[in-house]
């Protein structure tokens, strides 16, 4: 019996056979035919631009979430966090680049988002230049930077891959700790500079548009991910996290592909960190701790290991959780607790660590992977009722 897949490689799109030049050329493209336009995909974008259009409109709305957030949506208090939740989202799709793609675990990654953040906060400090070129210069030393880092740290693979990494994200928070010269500003970190900013990004009253420009940043970064993740590189790079003897093999360089994804995820959180600089105002030791990898790994778990939008979710999730349960911790209500009670509740890190333990415990696909099996639960139950249906009728006639 003749598969799609066969037919595919007899004949060409003329119909003619397929020689060694077209085979050669499907190769190229990778490996096979293009996926074709499914009825999924066109509701999964049309849902996907609905959701785009509602958030940039979120800030036009007089809308309220309590106990999400801190007021109506178009207060700067709840844009701020809105705005915090989309960064974190996107630098949570970076990391998922690495693990999630590539399966590569690293402990290092807040380096480059905490260069990002510091970088062009001394730059901005320090030079005379508009925010562009010296975001573009921040970029190229996050660029050489990554590519150094990357070089070394992927002569190893598993356990001793994510030490090292870890490694060079201790020595830059030494660095920032140490505070050489006055540059970085030590355990008070550095205020932004704002005397080379565009107006519009400047202050309280400006929320507005930084919230635009984060949920720019996140659209971006979900694009450039789906795109890397999609293309030869992407499915190079995931058949190395599966089998990387099979890669080599086959005659292909697992140590390149692994290097670009590499790069890419710490550019793209390099510029989310500039963008979280603009929205905090200065930059903080823990832009640069491992404390923020580590977040970055929880998120990505809670969302769902693999998952795209689970790394969305869980970046939001656990953002939100992170914001909320602070102002909890510190609410009336739990003081008057107990103390078998008040301690444990007063810590938001605790109930966040138990949170991931349960998730993991007990939902080992996070929130995205247990939707799906709901999901594929249900479809089954349809299936077999429909079935049955089918067969009462069968018997009935």
């Amino acid at each position: 019996m003749t598969t799609e897949t066969d037919a595919t490689e007899t004949q060409d799109t003329s119909g003619n056979p397929a020689g060694p030049a077209t085979s050669r050329r499907n190769a190229a493209d990778g490996g096979g035919p293009r996926p074709r336009l499914t009825r999924g995909r066109v509701v999964g974008a049309a849902v996907g631009i609905a959701g785009i259009v509602l958030l940039v409109l979120l800030p036009l709305l007089n809308l309220s979430l309590p106990g999400v957030l801190p007021g109506p949506t178009y207060t700067p208090g709840s844009l701020q966090l809105l705005a915090m939740c989309m960064l974190m989202a996107a630098a949570a799709l970076t990391y998922h680049l690495l693990l999630g793609v590539a399966g590569l675990l690293s402990f290092g990654h807040a380096l480059y988002f905490g260069a990002g953040v510091y970088g062009l906060a001394i730059i901005l400090q320090n030079l005379d230049i508009p925010l562009l070129p010296a975001m573009g210069l921040t970029l190229l030393v996050v660029i050489v930077l990554a590519h150094v880092v990357g070089s070394i740290s992927l002569r190893v693979s598993g356990i001793p891959f994510a030490m090292v990494t870890l490694a060079f994200a201790q020595a830059g928070s030494v660095v920032v700790g140490r505070n050489p010269e006055g540059v970085t500003g030590g355990d008070e970190g550095l205020t932004l500079r704002t005397d080379n900013l565009p107006a519009f990004l400047v202050g309280v009253v400006n929320t507005r548009n930084l919230y635009w420009l984060a949920l720019a940043v996140l659209v971006a970064v979900f694009i450039i991910v789906t795109w890397v993740q999609s293309s030869r590189a992407g499915h190079v790079a995931a058949a190395v996290r599966e089998n990387e003897l099979r890669v080599r093999v086959l005659g292909l360089q697992p140590y390149l592909v692994k290097l670009l994804i590499f790069v890419v995820s710490a550019v793209l959180v390099c510029i989310i960190g500039m963008v979280f600089l603009l929205l905090q105002s200065g930059a903080v030791p823990r832009a640069v701790s491992a404390d923020l990898t580590i977040t970055l790994l929880v998120m990505v778990v809670l969302g769902g290991v693999g998952s795209r939008w689970g790394a969305v979710i869980g970046g939001v999730f656990y953002t939100i959780l992170d914001q909320r349960l602070t102002a909890l911790a510190n609410s009336d209500a739990i003081d008057a607790l107990p103390d078998i009670l008040r301690v444990p509740l007063s810590e938001p890190l605790f109930i966040l660590g138990t949170l991931f333990v349960l998730v993991v415990l007990f939902l080992p696909g996070g929130l995205t992977g247990t939707a799906q099996r709901l999901a594929q639960r249900r479809s089954r139950r349809g299936g077999d009722r429909v079935q049955k249906s089918r067969e009462i009728l069968e018997e009935a006639a």
